[in-house]
């Protein structure tokens, strides 16, 4: 079980303090909203037979300014039925979702994996607006790195499960020599590239075995047919 004093947010046990969540204080928002179907696929989107509107007004102790906000800048269609709309179309009502009622500390899982270039800029500019207007932090995991230079205060890089590089993006020379992040992320990922296959090298191929033994489609339907 993960200690008390691993992770914390807001000075309180990030795995252990259920109050962080459900007082609205941490709020996440993460993949799209799918589900795995036995004997269908994975990776499904949910596709219930519901209106935005009816789910963006059905959310109770939301501020009605708030609430407009986001769906003017998310463009939703409030008669956008969940069942047909495009996956772009059904991430901006999940973002919407996620976002209706303030928070104080917001974790993102690539949540702008579905999302058209300006309706991502438009909703990173909302976001510094959080920080700046009501002191929120937020923390950004993604793989999408343009537009970013200017939007983030600090960053960390990890490396097999550890942070290898982070702090003030004032303190990452990199970043202060004209490079975008893109190109700087890249050497990162390059180098550690080279790192990995020499370390396995050194192992032996072991690495490489071991990932030899894991099954080709690894999924728990296949334990149906083991």
């Amino acid at each position: 079980m993960v200690g008390k004093d691993t992770v914390r947010i807001l000075g309180r046990p990030a795995f252990h303090d259920i109050q962080l969540v459900s007082s609205g204080e941490l709020s996440y928002l993460g993949p799209q909203w799918r589900r795995d179907i036995a004997f269908a696929g994975n990776d499904i989107a949910l596709q219930g037979d519901i209106s935005a509107g009816a789910m963006l007004f059905n959310v109770e102790g939301v501020d009605p300014l708030r609430r407009a906000k986001l769906i003017s800048l998310l463009d939703i269609d409030l008669e956008w039925r969940l069942n047909k709309v495009s996956d772009g179309q059904r991430r901006r009502v999940q973002i919407a979702m996620g976002l209706l009622k303030p928070y104080e500390v917001l974790l993102l899982d690539e949540i702008t994996v579905d999302m058209d270039v300006v309706g991502r800029l438009d909703l990173l500019a909302f976001f510094v607006e959080e920080c700046e207007t009501r002191g929120a932090t937020i923390i950004y995991c993604t793989h999408i790195f343009d537009g970013l230079e200017k939007w983030l205060t600090h960053m960390a890089y990890f490396e097999g499960g550890k942070m290898t590089i982070g702090g003030s993006v004032s303190e990452i020379s990199e970043l202060h020599e004209g490079n975008k992040l893109l190109h700087v992320v890249e050497k990162w990922l390059r180098q550690e590239k080279v790192t990995r296959k020499e370390r396995e090298k050194l192992n032996g191929g072991f690495t490489a075995e071991l990932k030899r033994k894991i099954p080709i489609m690894p999924s728990k339907h296949m334990a149906f047919y083991r």
